[in-house]
């Protein structure tokens, strides 16, 4: 059962690091973050790269908060791997 309660928060993770990567392909093109799709996606993943971009400067006019939450989010994956092989599932 924990095995698969790590599997499936692993899954959920990729997912949501695909749909930063969509945002941030999105943010490229004039008006595609007003149409459904880019509306919806900025909703799921706003409230947490908001955290991030509070804290993380830009750069030149290049914000690197996408890449610091996605990195982040890796290490909460490494995480959860490393707490399964721990308990020994």
């Amino acid at each position: 059962m924990v095995a698969y309660l790590a599997w499936l928060i692993n899954k959920i993770i990729d997912a949501y690091i695909l749909l930063i990567v969509v945002w941030c392909l999105l943010t490229w093109f004039p008006g595609a973050m007003q149409s459904r799709l880019g509306e919806l996606i900025t909703k799921l993943v706003q409230p947490y790269l908001r955290f991030f971009d509070e804290h993380i400067p830009p750069l030149g006019g290049i914000s690197f908060a996408p890449v610091v939450a996605v990195f982040v989010l890796y290490l909460v994956q490494y995480g959860i791997i490393m707490l399964t092989r721990m308990i020994g599932y």
